[in-house]
């Protein structure tokens, strides 16, 4: 098992290892105070885990409510979001109780953001369910839910109080929900991790779970305290995602994050090859790794559609937008870009 602290505005820690969804509620009442919890999760994993996560929080004294919503992208809206802020009124909850987010990136986004604005925010725990989940988004405080013009354009800053996650819970991921998070762990090897990037080449990332995930925490870790709010640092971590975004909106969020991501990142490394930023074969070894774990490394969109989404992508301020650009792998640059070369961009990077 291994713990990693994040020293952001609420100081938490993030607990990695096998075997402790038993043991949840032992680890929850070292986080929070409050002695009722109302667990948010979709369709597909609430029949998983849900249950026993209740027995456990039940075990451990907790009084528990529940709501499950339809499972993907496409829940993660208002209606949804208004519909849990009625449930937990007619429950009861105060603002001494606190939520649970037990799935993946989509519940996460939508449990935190709940939490976040109830009663003006209660506490919140993070219970990863999904690799990409574990490794990206349930640290960080990142929340919200999306609009019809774009992902995640309504949402807060919102640190967790705990983040507890049970490797053994990933051993129930489909093959497309695993490589989904391989393509997030990609992206922080080619951020900033050569070590990473040579060792999930060697050996699979469901051989070493607990070691990948932990560095990837550690390198999200440092981002978040050193830039919490997402002025500046921070936004390095949005590598292959600013094209990715455009993709999932595109596809009307038919395409997931994580494959959304993969063909932007392999987007904006031939762009920066294009451009003389990064050598041909560091190219070469990302479009590689991306396709051994059975990911897309082309966009099926026009650069000029792209182009119409990313106008009004939230990381855009004015004029401009901040690119991150691979310049080889383990280092990329944040690039203050006018959105009017964007267009040059996409199509530096083989989008017609």
């Amino acid at each position: 098992m291994k713990t990693i602290t994040v020293n952001a505005s609420k100081k938490y820690d993030v607990i990695i290892g096998a075997g402790l969804l038993e043991s949840a509620a032992e680890l929850i009442k070292k986080a929070v105070s409050g002695k009722t919890a109302f667990v948010i999760s979709d369709d597909n994993v609430f029949p998983l885990y849900g249950n026993r996560l209740i027995l456990s929080l039940q075990k451990g004294g907790y009084k528990t409510y529940s709501y499950v919503f339809k499972s993907g992208e496409s829940s993660k809206n208002l209606t949804t979001y208004s519909s849990i802020l009625e449930k937990m009124c007619e429950s009861g909850i105060t603002r001494s109780d606190f939520v649970i987010a037990l799935g993946g990136g989509v519940t996460g986004d939508l449990a935190g953001f709940t939490a976040a604005t109830y009663q003006r925010g209660i506490d919140f725990i993070q219970l990863p369910t999904s690799l990409l989940a574990a490794v990206d988004s349930s640290v960080g405080g990142k929340t919200g839910v999306d609009l019809k013009s774009g992902k995640n354009q309504v949402g807060c800053f919102c640190q967790p109080s705990l983040v507890i996650c049970d490797t053994e819970l990933l051993s129930t991921l489909n093959e497309a929900e695993y490589e989904n998070g391989c393509a997030e762990i990609i992206k922080y090897a080619v951020l900033g991790n050569k070590d990473l990037f040579d060792s999930i080449k060697a050996l699979p990332v469901k051989e070493q779970y607990e070691e990948v995930i932990a560095e990837c925490v550690n390198m999200k870790r440092h981002f978040v305290e050193a830039d919490e709010f997402d002025g500046g640092l921070r936004m390095m971590l949005n590598l292959g995602h600013t094209i990715g975004h455009a993709v999932e909106t595109l596809s009307k969020y038919k395409t997931a994050h994580g494959r959304a991501v993969a063909m932007g990142l392999c987007a904006i490394a031939r762009a920066a090859l294009k451009k003389g930023y990064i050598s041909k074969s560091d190219v070469e070894e990302i479009i590689n790794l991306v396709l051994k774990y059975n990911l897309p490394a082309e966009i099926p969109y026009k650069a000029a559609e792209l182009e119409s989404i990313m106008m009004n992508d939230k990381k855009g301020k004015g004029d401009y937008i901040s690119l991150v650009v691979p310049e080889q792998i383990g280092k990329c640059s944040l690039i203050k870009t006018n959105k009017s070369d964007l267009l040059d961009w996409l199509k530096g990077g083989g989008i017609e």
